[in-house]
């Protein structure tokens, strides 16, 4: 991004933070806008559950996304981002069949892997030597809409009807606009554009960053069962399981997802002072800890532990992005981009298996056994952290 600076840029940080937010704030409204478009569009509930995915089917390019991103063509790829998803996620109430609507959700899948491949990096750039602080400034954005998202399209639906959503259109023109002016002149691309051929092919930096994969692929496959089952699944336990009201379902979810908003804000700013592995360390141990006491809690007494169950769960992401752009190699947005497909592929699998799970052994049998199984996170950063120190940036090394 024209020549690194070594300043911890935090106006344009949060500005990317920001537009994060409201880029993320649309990709949420899908799931809380189901029961209306399964009632317009009149469709099998087999058809709606392959919506998702198809939205997702766009992670499966992030490689080569990353690839492109190395370029130039990053700074038009973060900044119109926000503005095509806005367009995209604010038509899903005007769809007039089931093939346009996939087709929007599409759209808005590519366009969200064109914002989440190279901001990373950029955050990486503006950070200095604080990228585990930037990495969770850019981290609260997301998570953050995560809760407001669907707040927003039902309060929509509510006033206009599904039909409505396309009120919410000029919001993410005004993000892009917004990241226009800040970094229209900036030149936005990994290496400043200029190509390198002296770390060998892309498979060669694959398979010399492979510990940094191997970690952040294992630490994430042993939690995806706990982070499933207490975001996801956690309405559903509380109400179905526990026979708590639906009120007190949707509360409790709200305060997991600010608590894990809190997490992601926090995070890497610890790993920077405290080490990354030190960091993952201290949450590999925690969450399944918290997870088993939260089983055997009962009425309010859960809200003490749901929070710092959410504070830790959610914590990792930023320790990790930081932790990818720390690497020692100048093609950070193809890495990130090897990164969040393996998270792709690990969600995809994990989430179906935990359903199965609960089918067969009920709630509270899956919930000790996803518990116990977290702690395979701690033991893989044990395996792997020594390898990951030697392809790691030696000047990162001594301020983490």
């Amino acid at each position: 991004m024209g020549r690194r600076s070594g300043r911890f840029q935090k106006g344009r940080i949060i500005t990317i933070s920001a537009a994060h937010f409201i880029h993320d704030v649309y990709t949420s409204f899908l799931a809380p806008a189901l029961p209306r478009i399964i009632e317009k569009l009149d469709t099998s509930y087999a058809l709606i559950g392959l919506l998702a995915p198809i939205q997702r089917i766009p992670s499966l390019l992030n490689p080569f996304v990353g690839i492109i991103a190395e370029r130039p063509v990053m700074k038009y790829m973060v900044i119109f981002s926000p503005a095509l998803t806005a367009l995209t996620m604010s038509l899903i109430g005007i769809a007039p069949g089931y093939i346009f609507l996939a087709v929007l959700l599409f759209v808005s899948g590519l366009s969200s892997t064109f914002w989440h491949i190279p901001t990373p990096v950029m955050v990486k750039e503006l950070s200095g030597e604080r990228t585990g602080k930037a990495m969770s400034f850019y981290m609260v954005g997301g998570e953050l809409a995560r809760t407001v998202g669907p707040l927003v399209i039902m309060g929509v639906i509510g006033l206009w009807g599904l039909e409505g959503a396309w009120r919410m259109m000029p919001f993410g023109f005004i993000a892009s606009l917004v990241l226009y002016l800040n970094f229209r002149n900036e030149r936005l691309s990994a290496n400043n554009g200029v190509r390198s051929n002296h770390e060998g092919s892309y498979w060669k930096i694959f398979l010399r960053f492979s510990p940094a994969f191997i970690l952040t692929g294992g630490f994430t496959f042993f939690q995806a069962g706990v982070k499933s089952a207490v975001t996801f699944w956690l309405p559903t336990y509380l109400e179905l399981s526990e026979g708590y009201s639906y009120i007190f379902a949707d509360i409790s979810l709200a305060v997991l997802q600010l608590a894990g908003a809190a997490g992601a804000l926090m995070s890497g700013t610890i790993s920077d002072k405290l080490g990354r592995n030190k960091t993952l360390c201290i949450i590999s141990l925690s969450t399944p800890l918290l997870m088993l006491l939260f089983i055997n809690l009962n009425g309010y007494w859960i809200f003490p532990v749901l929070i710092p169950l959410g504070f830790f769960m959610f914590a990792p992401t930023a320790v990790m992005l930081a932790l990818v752009q720390d690497l020692s190699s100048e093609k950070k947005a193809f890495l990130n981009g090897i990164y969040m497909t393996i998270n792709f592929f690990i969600s995809t699998i994990v989430y179906p298996l935990v359903g199965i799970m609960i089918d067969h052994l009920g709630f509270t049998t899956s919930y000790y056994i996803f518990g116990l199984l977290s702690f395979g996170a701690f033991f893989v950063i044990l395996l792997i952290r020594k390898k990951l120190e030697a392809v790691t940036d030696k000047s990162v090394q001594t301020v983490s």
